[in-house]
Order: C-alpha cells, then structure tokens, then sequence
C-alpha cells in the first residue's frame, strides 16, 4: 500500500552571507494513513523546518534543494503557489507552536473559521459556523457560542493554541503535521487534545507528523518515532524499539536526561557540549564531539543502516549500542 506521505532525500538549506545552513539534511520516512510518527530532537535539529518544507513555508534565505515530497503518491515539491494553497488547510494542514502564526489578531474567531471551510468547502456560512462550534467544543473550549465573536487578544495563551488545533481540523484533512502544539497547555487539556488527535487519526484515518522534544508525549501517542539531530534523522523505528532499545547514542542520551528516569535525588544525567552549528557542516558524523563512543571512523558521516533486515528500523551510527549486525 502507498503510504499517504512519503519523503525521500528530503534538503532544506539556508543561503546566508555566514555561509550554507543544512537545515535538514538527506531526510527520509513516510507515513501511512491513519499513522501517528513522532519526530524527535533537540532545539535545532530540523524538526520544524522539515514540517515548513512539507508544507510549502520555506521562505528565501532558504530552499529545498533536493528531494521528494509526495502526497497519496502525487509528488507536490513542485507545485505552484495556487495548487499548494489549494491542499494546505483541506488535505493537509500544520498546527504551529505559536498560536498568532495561525490567528489574525483583528478579525474575530468566526470569521476565521468559517473563512477556513469556505476557502474549501461549498456550504453555507451557517453550516460553516455550526462547525466551528463543534470544533470549538472538541478542543475543551467552553461557550464555544460565545467564543466564535470574540478576538484572539480575549483568549489566554493556551486557548489561542486550542482555538489554532481546531482550525487545523475544520476539514478533516488527510495529514496533520504538529509543532509542539500542546507546549502552552496544561496538563489536563492536553491529554484532552491528544486524545482527541489519536481519535482522528483511528477514526478518520489522518496520517499525523508530530514534532516535539517532549518524549513523554511520543511514547503515549506515537506509533513510530524519528529521532533528529543536525539535521538528519539518526535513529528510527517503532515507539517501543526506539525508546525501550535505543541504538544511537544520541538517543539514549535524549532518554537519560527525562527526569523521571533519573533516581531520586540524584543529579540529572545531559549530553555533554552542545548542538554544532549546521553552517557548512563538515561530512563527519555530527554527533561525534559529544559522543563519548567516537573514534577515528567517525571522521565519516555513517549512512543509514538497516537493523534486523527491518527496513523502517535503522540508525546513523558507526558504534551504535548494540553491536552491528543489530538484531
């Protein structure tokens, strides 16, 4: 079966005056329909640029310079601005971590939401609105009646976020990519909106792309994981492989540093140094100087090794925990 989002040798590079900026970097995966893939990482590694270059958001400095990007098998890196404008919000759509990425601060609640159906949608505008109630409503927003009339300066930070979600899934689209949506939220609701966003995806079908740091969050939504760093993706696989049996390094530390893993009282374990700048990043493995494993051999960027003959299981690692060949 065709996966509904497939993305190969996916490069996002940024043209600056410093010099060439490897956002992301030879990226692949796809996503099956009704699939939740977490994507994983540091501040920096590529995560939310990988998002912005599936839906068309890369703005110059930066370029997608190679790559493929398909949707439902059509291949969409190509597209004019009209055709991508015609996808994003109906079959595809992005939930930013920002809120007033989404929200025009001066027009009210109602207009925006119904603006989203009808932009796709040939219904009335009072069909238009009873949507953006219930939308309103499954995202725990209470007096959705009221709060279609009011302006995006009325609501507090996290229900602006709410209010954002729900745009997202006005039209049911067939992939949702998510940056960290549920950051500004407190821990009940957001448990109410992942519960809400696992719904859609069993029951709708949705292909879902979540991006966050937060492993808690992936382990509990994600059926398959990516682990990014500088870049590219360094580990991948299945939630359970990959944080139960982790076999990058950078992985490992990732979950060592989750605070709940560490003894009580005891200091907290991090990955030493910090993240390299991706200004023309030199053809090595990018971890190596952290990496308390690194050798000679890391001098060489590892390609992607396939562990178990599993093909959606592998890492970029030349000493990875488990001793190639992995099982």
């Amino acid at each position: 079966m065709t996966p509904l989002l497939q993305v190969e040798g996916l490069r996002t590079h940024f043209f600056t005056r410093a010099g060439v900026v490897k956002a992301v970097d030879d990226v692949s995966f796809a996503v099956d329909r009704g699939e939740v893939l977490g994507l994983v990482g540091e501040s920096g590694s590529g995560k939310s640029i990988t998002g912005y270059s599936i839906m068309g958001l890369v703005d110059p400095p930066g370029r997608i310079v190679a790559g493929s990007i398909r949707l439902d098998g059509r291949e969409i890196r190509e597209l004019d601005a009209e055709s991508m404008r015609r996808l994003r919000g109906n079959r595809m759509a992005m939930i930013f971590q920002d809120p007033m990425m989404t929200l025009n601060p001066v027009l009210r609640i109602d207009r925006q939401m119904t603006e989203a159906i009808l932009a796709h949608d040939d219904v009335s505008r009072a069909t238009a609105l009873e949507r953006a109630r219930d939308a309103l409503g499954r995202v725990g927003i209470p007096s959705p009646d009221e709060r279609l009339r009011a302006y995006p300066h009325q609501f507090s930070g996290g229900m602006r976020q709410r209010v954002a979600i729900a745009i997202a899934l006005l039209n049911g689209p067939d992939l949702v990519i998510a940056d960290e949506p549920t950051t500004a939220l407190d821990v009940t609701i957001q448990g109410q909106i992942l519960y809400e966003i696992q719904k859609l995806a069993r029951e709708a079908g949705t292909a879902l792309v979540w991006i966050t740091h937060d492993l808690s969050v992936v382990a509990g939504l994600a059926d398959r994981v990516c682990v990014m760093y500088a870049g590219r993706i360094v580990e991948q696989g299945t939630t359970a492989q990959v944080l139960d049996a982790p076999l990058h390094p950078y992985t490992q530390g990732l979950l060592d540093s989750v605070p709940s893993r560490n003894a009580r009282g005891a200091r907290l374990r991090q990955i030493a140094g910090m993240t390299p700048s991706l200004v023309d990043l030199p053809d090595a493995c990018a971890f190596r100087e952290r990496c308390d494993r690194a050798d000679g051999a890391c001098g060489e960027a590892p390609p992607m090794r396939v562990a178990g003959g599993d093909p959606g299981r592998g890492a970029r690692c030349h000493h990875p925990l488990v001793p190639w060949p992995c099982p």
